[in-house]
């Protein structure tokens, strides 16, 4: 969530009488259709299609939730969303579990710790990490101050790590000289550290899960700062960003060399410009000492927000969706599709895809991979979009008000092929798309015990187990990628469903085609015994069942 999330929704006011960002929605509610009236009116604009469903899950959590996290255990962590009018914290979490049928819209919600005192994180970074932890990275916001301009605690340089089997948060150390991080770009890469790219800067810092720890990457050649960018993985461990003061250019990072690549110019407009010229200013940090770990303090600066893009999604065919932000709520958001270069070293090459309707687009919004291999994609309007690799298809209109209510939606895919779809101030829905994954997408299993002991800890090893695509994308902050397996147990007897905890993953990277990749699982004590088939899932799509026994 950035600052120019306000940027074209018409209650501006209503943000600044609330004050909190729009997105947090402070005073709104909302609601959900299907089918659609709208037709594409620029080139290349949507079509209706039909089929796609929403539906309202049965239980909704106590309070709406944005921000979505898909754990280990086929479980998903839900942040609040943050309502200063009815005392609603970002510091408030829940996790939503699929009833015995795996079934996520009849599932259940219950809440979970709170990060200590003085950390209440709002539009950073986080990810799920190849031992199944969570890190929450920084915030544009903290301590539920939704203060323009910044309050001293904004722009945070906090982090932590919260553990799903003890239900703990841990804080982390700030990396050495860097008083803010904010609302920065982050993503794990595929020997499993966590990095993020400076928000105010063009600074590059990874952290050890093993010792949580920072330590500063070569990152040269950087063509701008990091402000509003977002970092997109590709199958060969690059990362790739939509330059945004630096538009319309866009470049990759090649981590085994330390170097950045221009990618050149992209063919259409993709950002937004600033909402804040003048620039806004922040800190002084105070110093202060949260959950026993010492930060701040900062320096007074000015932070001059470059405006807006929307997510990118890598496809099944090794390109990327980039969705964009417009320019006026009366002209129409562009996308384009990046072809990597042959080698990691080499240039990638851009195209114009399908434009929104007009008065649509994706800025600041969020991105899903369907198991099809389409992107779903959020308009800021609250309608939802589908790109089959050439169109950009409707499938859900907005619902009445959305926009000038303040709602956004956020999604997540899930390990039954649908997708969660979080309102920021109104009810949890799930996506239930058309199409099915091709053959060779899928997992395969290799290699596994074909008698699993309720309690204990298995390996298992096969192919594509982190799927082809980290499979979920924001513009910049609120990283919920899911490149990463889920394993699932089903009782030959009952058909009941329970998910078995993954951790330690060989690789965190995606498409990794024919490389043996492993991770490791813990058998539910709940669990059901006797003959039951075993899958593995990446990206929502399940590898054929393989037949064990479970005692």
């Amino acid at each position: 969530m950035s600052l120019n999330s306000v940027r074209w929704r018409p209650n501006l006011a209503l943000f600044l009488s609330c004050g909190v960002a729009v997105l947090l929605n402070a005073c709104g509610g909302g609601g959900s259709s299907s089918g659609s009236s709208l037709t594409g009116s620029g080139s290349g604009g949507p079509v209706v299609s039909t089929g796609a469903s929403l539906q309202v899950l049965s239980n909704q959590p106590p309070h709406p939730g944005y921000l979505s996290l898909l754990l280990t255990d086929g479980s998903v962590m839900v942040q609040a969303s943050p309502q200063a009018s009815q005392g609603i914290s970002a510091n408030q979490f829940y996790r939503l579990t699929p009833d015995i049928h795996g079934d996520y819209a009849k599932g259940s919600w219950r809440a979970i710790s709170s990060p200590p005192a003085g950390y209440a994180p709002y539009a950073g970074g986080q990810a799920v990490l190849a031992d199944g932890r969570v890190v929450f990275l920084g915030g544009e916001y903290n301590q539920d101050n939704y203060a323009i301009p910044f309050a001293p605690s904004g722009l945070s340089n906090m982090s932590a790590v919260y553990d799903p089997l003890t239900d703990q948060w841990a804080m982390i150390a700030a990396p050495a000289g860097l008083a803010y991080i904010g609302d920065a770009p982050s993503v794990v890469l595929p020997d499993g550290r966590f990095i993020f790219g400076d928000k105010l800067g063009k600074g590059m810092w990874a952290l050890d899960p093993a010792s949580l720890s920072w330590s500063l990457l070569a990152a040269n050649a950087k063509q701008d700062n990091f402000a509003e960018e977002g970092l997109t993985l590709l199958p060969n461990g690059n990362l790739l960003v939509v330059d945004m003061a630096s538009a319309p250019l866009s470049e990759h990072y090649v981590p085994s060399l330390g170097q950045w690549v221009s990618d050149g110019a992209i063919p259409v407009g993709l950002t937004s410009p600033t909402d804040y010229p003048q620039g806004i200013t922040y800190g002084p940090a105070p110093l202060q000492l949260v959950g026993g770990v010492s930060y701040g303090p900062g320096p007074a600066g000015v932070y001059f927000p470059p405006g807006e893009t929307g997510p990118a999604i890598l496809r099944p065919d090794g390109s990327v969706f980039a969705t964009g932000a417009a320019a006026s709520n009366k002209l129409a958001g562009h996308t384009a599709i990046y072809t990597p270069g042959a080698k990691p070293s080499d240039a990638g090459t851009w195209k114009a895809g399908p434009d929104f309707p007009v008065g649509d687009n994706a800025g600041d919004s969020c991105a899903a991979l369907l198991p099809s291999g389409n992107v779903l994609v959020a308009g800021v309007t609250g309608s939802l979009y589908e790109f089959d690799g050439s169109q950009l298809k409707q499938t859900v209109a907005a619902p009445a008000g959305f926009g000038s209510n303040g709602n956004s939606y956020f999604l997540l895919p899930l390990p039954s092929g649908q997708v969660l779809v979080m309102d920021s101030g109104g009810k949890a829905q799930v996506y239930t798309p058309t199409g099915t994954a091709q053959p060779g997408w899928a997992p395969t299993v290799s290699q596994v015990a074909s008698s699993l002991t309720r309690g204990q800890t298995f390996s298992i090893s096969g192919t594509q187990f982190n799927g082809l695509s980290q499979a979920a994308s924001f513009g910049d902050e609120l990283s919920a990628a899911t490149n990463y397996p889920l394993l699932r147990l089903t009782n030959a007897a009952t058909g009941h469903v329970f998910y078995a905890r993954t951790h330690h993953h060989s690789s965190m990277g995606v498409a990794t085609g024919s490389a043996i990749v492993s991770t490791q699982f813990d058998v539910p004590l709940g669990a059901e015994t006797g003959a039951s088939m075993l899958q593995v899932i990446a990206n929502g799509i399940a590898s054929a069942p393989v037949p064990v026994t479970i005692n």
